[in-house]
């Protein structure tokens, strides 16, 4: 890529909910905010290559998106004065408080976007698409749906938006806790998103999953108080910590079992395992709190062999109930082969196989195929591993896959 390239797409990965959360202040309107700024992105791709790259290019990409939106207004302005009797009567615009209540513009835009008027779904959809700028492909593979019924499902939530003239306005002390599942959810799927990329040659975006810290952090001084915002920090937290060690310099995908723990970050760890007790106290816990929980374990541990899975297991048992997902029960499998051994485990993902929920997910085939693997089926683990890597996106992942496939044969 040409420097004015590699600019604007790194550009596009730390600024964009930056520049959209600005660009809605001024519009108020999501649809025309975020074709504001996608023309924003693609000036910039003329400019820089002209002029050079700017000092502060976040900057740049805000006051250009808000020229564009500023000039669609004003088209739209005379156009109603023009055209009076073409248009239909304009909503009343919504003032924002001088003092809003939440102060980071990224997350008062999760918040906007998790308006209850919607799904759940559609909430954690368009939260990811239009506040994290992550890609229609990757939305899809994170909620194991095809591309094209996602695609067509954000397009309906924007619809409904527009149609039934949602104001986008910031959410009162009261109404928070309604959206906090949705908000939660959208800020996890934004971190697993970026913890392991769904394609691309790299295992993990940083940035990615840095920004979804930064608005657990937000959200936690915002909500200091539930439970669940304690257990998703921390979870991120968690799991964060191991960073450094999940791949080797020339990329590499290095297994929980091999990673050098010695590096791990234990001081997020250490934070991670008080916000644990702090989520966990005072009444049932949350799918988020339990998660965390896991995840601490994983990472107190001394070495793999030392894990507690015993009582890994009987926190996934929990967590199915609070949260009965076919991912958390695969992942439950996982414990059970630690257990109990591959061949109980295995039981588990056969039963698991004919969940379609879990038709394109990739992690499926590969913990069958390493069952197999243990138990010595080598040919059966090597068909598994094929269907893992025909589902697989991600090159680091599919290069480990395959290592495993070349083993075997």
């Amino acid at each position: 890529m040409t420097p004015a390239e590699r600019a604007v797409a790194d550009a596009h990965r730390r600024e964009w909910a930056t520049v959209l959360a600005a660009t809605v202040r001024v519009t108020r309107d999501l649809d025309l905010a975020e074709e504001c700024v996608q023309d924003a992105y693609a000036d910039a791709l003329a400019a820089w290559a002209r002029g050079g790259v700017p000092a502060r290019p976040g900057a740049w990409l805000t006051t250009a998106a808000r020229h564009n939106a500023l000039d669609a207004m004003r088209r739209a302005r005379t156009l109603r004065t023009k055209l009076p009797l073409l248009v239909e009567p304009v909503a009343v615009e919504t003032v924002l408080p001088e003092d809003p209540v939440v102060r980071d513009d990224r997350l008062r835009l999760v918040f906007l976007c998790c308006h209850p008027a919607l799904s759940a779904e559609a909430q954690v959809a368009l939260t990811l698409r239009l506040v994290c700028g992550v890609s229609t492909p990757d939305i899809a593979k994170a909620f194991l749906v095809a591309e094209t019924t996602m695609a067509a499902r954000l397009t309906r939530a924007k619809k409904k938006i527009a149609g039934a003239r949602i104001p986008f306005r910031l959410p009162a002390p009261a109404e928070l806790p309604r959206r906090l599942d949705a908000v939660l959810t959208a800020i996890h799927l934004l971190f697993t998103t970026g913890h392991t990329a769904p394609t691309g040659p790299a295992l993990a975006d940083d940035d990615l999953a840095e920004r979804a810290l930064a608005l657990a952090r937000v959200l936690r001084g915002l909500m200091p108080g539930e439970r669940e915002v304690s257990g998703l920090l921390a979870l991120l937290l968690a799991n964060h910590a191991r960073r450094a060690t999940r791949s080797t310099e020339d990329g590499q995908l290095v297994r929980l079992a091999d990673q050098d723990r010695a590096a791990w970050d234990r001081q997020a760890i250490a934070e991670a395992d008080a916000l644990v007790v702090e989520a966990l106290r005072g009444g049932d816990p949350g799918r988020f709190a339990l998660q965390a929980a896991i995840a601490v374990l994983h990472a107190a541990a001394p070495a793999y062999e030392d894990t507690d899975w015993a009582q890994i297991r009987e926190l996934y048992d929990a967590l199915g109930k609070v949260w009965p997902s076919p991912v958390v029960a695969l992942n439950r499998a996982v414990a059970v082969s630690m257990v109990d051994g591959p061949a109980a485990a295995l039981a588990e993902i056969e039963n698991l196989e004919g969940d379609p929920r879990l038709s394109g997910y990739g992690y499926l085939p590969a913990v069958k195929a390493d069952l197999l693997r243990r138990l010595g089926r080598d040919a059966d683990a090597a068909t598994a591993y094929e269907q893992a890597l025909a589902l697989t996106g991600n090159d680091v992942e599919r290069a480990f896959l395959a290592g495993r496939l070349a083993e075997l044969r």
